[in-house]
């Protein structure tokens, strides 16, 4: 007796589904998102501070001489 044949169905994609994020849309997405806003808020405090001191506006902060 022959084997009984099996149909696979293939289904469309679902248009409200998602498509599969690039890697700038994730970055943009983890870098915003409300969980992370302290961790970035830090760093880019940090680096306001580094191009400060690195540049000509740190000697105001010198004392008269």
């Amino acid at each position: 007796m022959a084997p009984k044949q099996q149909r696979i169905q293939v289904q469309k994609a679902d248009p409200r589904r998602s498509q599969p994020k690039g890697y700038f849309s994730t970055a943009y997405n983890t870098l915003t998102s409300p969980e992370n806003a302290s961790v970035v808020r830090s760093v880019a405090v940090f680096g306001v501070a580094v191009a400060f001191f690195s540049s000509s506006w740190s000697e105001f902060l010198l004392p008269p001489l």
